[in-house]
C-alpha cells in the first residue's frame, strides 16, 4: 500500500513538472512571436539608388553590388544578376541571399558571379526577389565588365 501511495505522488510530481515545462515552452513561444516583426508592406515602387557596379573581378568570379530603396515584403530576399556574353541573351543567373532590415530605408545587394571565363566581356542586369520567387520589379539597365 505504501509503495502504491509513493508511486501516485511520483506520478503527480511528473505530471506537474511536465505541465510546467509545457507552459514554459508555450510562454517562450509567445514571447518569440511578439518579437518577430510581420513582413513589411511591399514598396509601391522599387528603384535602384546606386549602381549596379562591379565591386571586384578576379580569376573566374566577380562581385556586383547595388543599392535600392527597401523593397519590403518578406524579410528573406535575394539579389539576382542575369548575365551572359551576348547582351541580347542573358541566359545565366547568379543570386545571393539577403535579410532585409525593415528599419532601414535602403538595401544593399551583393551578388557573387562564379564560373567566368578569362578575357571575356560579360553583360548583365540586376534585380531582387522575395523568398517566394516574386520579383521586386527593379530591373537595371544593361551593364558590362571584362574579366581579365
Amino acid at each position: 500500500m505504501r509503495g502504491l501511495h509513493t508511486h501516485r505522488r511520483l506520478r503527480l510530481l511528473a505530471v506537474t513538472t511536465t505541465a510546467g515545462v509545457v507552459l514554459t515552452q508555450v510562454q517562450i513561444q509567445a514571447q518569440i512571436q511578439t518579437q518577430i516583426l510581420p513582413p513589411a508592406r511591399r514598396a509601391a515602387s522599387v528603384h535602384i539608388i546606386q549602381g549596379p557596379s562591379l565591386e571586384s573581378v578576379r580569376d573566374n568570379q566577380a562581385i556586383i553590388t547595388w543599392t535600392s530603396n527597401n523593397p519590403g515584403g518578406t524579410d528573406e530576399h535575394f539579389g539576382v544578376v542575369h548575365y551572359g556574353t551576348d547582351p541580347k541573351n542573358l541566359s545565366e543567373t547568379a543570386k545571393s541571399h539577403i535579410r532585409l532590415n525593415q528599419n532601414h530605408p535602403d538595401t544593399v545587394f551583393r551578388v557573387r558571379v562564379d564560373g567566368l571565363k578569362p578575357q571575356t566581356t560579360y553583360y548583365y542586369t540586376v534585380d531582387s526577389m522575395q523568398a517566394t520567387g516574386q520579383s521586386d520589379g527593379v530591373k537595371s539597365k544593361l551593364a558590362h565588365f571584362a574579366n581579365p
